[in-house]
C-alpha cells in the first residue's frame, strides 16, 4: 500500500489541484475526507498534523506537507519521471512559481474572501469590490495566456492545475464571460478534458451560486 495519504474535502479547489497532480503522476494514495464545513479540521488529532488547520494535507510515510502549492511541487520533485510539470530550469521554474503565487494571493483569495463569509457566517451579499477582484483575476489570466495554450507557455504545468482548479471554481460566484475572456474560456475547456478534473466542482458551484447576490 502507498505511503501517501491526502486529507481533503472534495469541493475544495486546492484539494482538487492536488488530486489532479496525483493523477497526472499516476500515484497511488489514500484519501481521507475531512469535513471542514463541520469543523473536523479543528479536532486535536488533525491539528497535531497541521497546526494551520487547513486542507489539503499530504502525509508521505510520516512526513507532513500542507498548502496545495507546496504539495504539488513536492510531489513532482520527488515522484515524477520527468520535470515537465514543474521544470528544473531556473527561469522556467520561476515562471511557474510566479503563477502559483498568483493563484495563492489573487485567484484563491478572491474566492476565499467570498466563500468563508458564506460558509461560516452565512453572508450572501458579495460587495462590488470583491466582484471586481474576480474580474481582475480573470483579466490577468487572459494576459498570462496570450497566444499560448497554458499559463506559462506551450506545456501543461502544476501552475495550470492549481490556477485552473481555482479559476473554474470562481464560476460559483461570477460566471466567466467567454466573450470578454476567450483565452481563459478556451484554457479551462482544455483543462476540463483531464481525468478527474470535474471532481467536486459541480457540487461547489451548486452550493454557492444559488445563494449569493452580487453588488454591481
Amino acid at each position: 500500500m502507498s505511503g501517501l495519504v491526502l486529507y481533503g474535502l472534495d469541493i475544495s479547489p486546492p484539494v482538487r489541484a492536488c488530486k489532479l497532480v496525483l493523477r497526472a503522476l499516476d500515484l497511488d494514495y489514500q484519501y481521507k475526507q475531512v469535513d471542514v464545513l463541520a469543523g473536523e479540521h479543528f479536532k486535536e488529532e488533525f491539528k497535531k498534523k497541521n497546526p494551520q488547520n487547513t486542507v489539503p494535507l499530504l502525509e508521505d510515510n510520516g512526513a507532513l506537507i500542507w498548502d496545495s502549492h507546496a504539495i504539488v511541487c513536492y510531489l513532482v520533485d520527488k515522484y515524477a519521471k520527468t520535470d515537465e510539470l514543474y521544470p528544473k530550469d531556473l527561469l522556467a521554474r520561476a515562471q511557474v512559481n510566479q503563477r502559483l503565487y498568483f493563484d495563492a494571493s489573487v485567484l484563491f483569495m478572491s474566492l476565499r474572501n467570498v466563500s468563508i463569509p458564506y460558509f461560516y457566517h452565512n453572508v450572501t451579499l458579495v460587495p462590488k469590490e470583491k466582484v471586481d477582484n474576480i474580474k481582475s483575476g480573470y483579466a490577468i489570466l487572459e494576459s498570462f495566456l496570450g497566444d499560448n495554450p497554458y499559463v506559462t507557455g506551450s506545456t501543461l504545468t502544476v501552475a495550470d492545475l492549481c490556477c485552473g482548479a481555482t479559476a473554474s471554481s470562481l464560476a460559483a460566484i461570477l460566471e466567466l464571460d467567454a466573450t470578454k475572456y476567450p483565452k481563459v474560456a478556451a484554457w479551462l475547456e482544455r483543462l476540463s478534458k483531464l481525468p478527474d478534473y470535474e471532481g467536486g466542482l459541480k457540487e461547489y458551484i451548486e452550493l454557492l451560486r444559488p445563494v449569493l447576490t452580487l453588488e454591481h
